[in-house]
């Protein structure tokens, strides 16, 4: 089995506007997931952390990275593929309700 971290966008806009019908099977779809193993959850507030030359942390509230969606989840999926992987993932309310869902192979060394 391999790893993958999958990081959802969507926006409220985005939600409200897909047939709510496709939302409660997307939802449903979360839950066979979760119930499968799958861990995920919404994103909160990111905190951007640096510690250059190793002089002490800092810490600044905010995004690093900008989208034209805002982060709304991330999930941590084992899958025998990134083909299964991205399977997955099409089902989920970010994939179905106007949002995008990146999915990340985790490389080991």
């Amino acid at each position: 089995m391999a790893l993958f971290i999958t990081i959802g966008y969507g926006d409220e806009v985005g939600y409200q506007t897909t047939d709510q019908a496709v939302r409660d099977a997307a939802h449903a779809h979360d839950e066979r997931l979760q119930s499968a193993g799958v861990r995920m959850g919404r994103a909160g507030q990111p905190v951007q952390v640096r510690n250059h030359d190793a002089t002490g942390p800092t810490a600044r509230f905010g995004s690093y990275l900008e989208s034209a969606l805002p982060v709304a989840g991330f999930a941590v999926i084992e899958a025998d593929s990134l083909e299964e992987a991205i399977e997955m993932v099409s089902g989920t309310p970010c994939a179905v309700a106007q949002g995008v869902v990146e999915v990340w192979p985790v490389e080991t060394a």
